[in-house]
């Protein structure tokens, strides 16, 4: 936990995620119930309690309703409560949208931006100026090889995003993170993860991604870092500055 407590803070502040000192701003913080989302909550709740921004924090999880059913967040509730941090519920349709009234034959691409745009609501909603995503350094590193071999370009996600339309910033605080740590420190606080219930689990581009990259880690160990370590030093993305894109 204090390995992945010091990576965090070390983004959080080469990348001013968290804005100035005793800004007291609020920060929303996308909580899907997975590993990642969860160690993000908690990672974030440590901080609050000495960064000198001196933010608030809110929860924000949103229910697709997978196949007609709500998921249960009582233990995420409880997590929260542990925490003193409010978790805003909201149901939605997008699973029967995607699934079933649409039925895309690439699901993952449609969801993502109707659940990103959902999120990024709920946060304005809550005043908030900021919202935090749980993804991790191996994300980063999948996403740049997804564009590279799937889209035929150079570029990734950004540590820290501007979205002007919206007027409030994305932050990924645990890009230094690898999972690996992240799995781990999991099991051992005991997060109450959830079990996707997406029928798409499992079977998207972004695994295909993730186990060509861990196959190319057993010839070239370090593959994962020194993709992120190129995005740093040619400034891909706004890696390297630090300077919101």
């Amino acid at each position: 936990m204090k390995k992945l407590l010091s990576k965090t803070r070390a983004a959080a502040d080469q990348y001013q995620m968290f804005g100035a000192d005793g800004a007291h701003e609020t920060i929303a913080v996308g909580v899907s119930g997975g590993k990642d989302s969860l160690m993000l909550l908690r990672l974030m709740a440590c901080l609050r309690d000495f960064h000198p921004s001196g933010f608030r924090l809110v929860a924000l999880a949103l229910d697709p309703c997978f196949g007609g059913q709500e998921a249960d967040y009582t233990a995420i509730q409880a997590l929260c409560d542990t925490l003193d941090v409010p978790l805003v519920i909201r149901r939605s349709r997008l699973g029967e949208i995607v699934f079933e009234e649409r039925k895309e034959q690439n699901p993952c691409s449609l969801c993502a931006r109707m659940r990103r745009g959902i999120l990024h609501n709920m946060a304005l909603e809550q005043g908030c100026t900021r919202l935090a995503l749980g993804h991790h350094l191996d994300d980063a590193a999948a996403t740049f090889w997804m564009n590279l071999t799937a889209g035929g370009r150079v570029g990734c996600f950004s540590p820290v995003t501007w979205l002007d339309r919206k007027q409030i910033y994305l932050i990924r605080p645990m890009i230094f993170c690898r999972e690996s740590e992240i799995r781990a420190a999991a099991a051992r606080l005991a997060l109450p993860v959830m079990k996707s219930p997406c029928p798409a689990d499992g079977c998207t581009e972004r695994r295909n991604a993730a186990d060509m990259l861990r196959q190319l880690e057993k010839t070239y160990p370090n593959f994962t870092e020194t993709i992120i370590a190129a995005l740093q030093r040619d400034n891909i993305s706004g890696w390297g500055t630090g300077t919101p894109t």
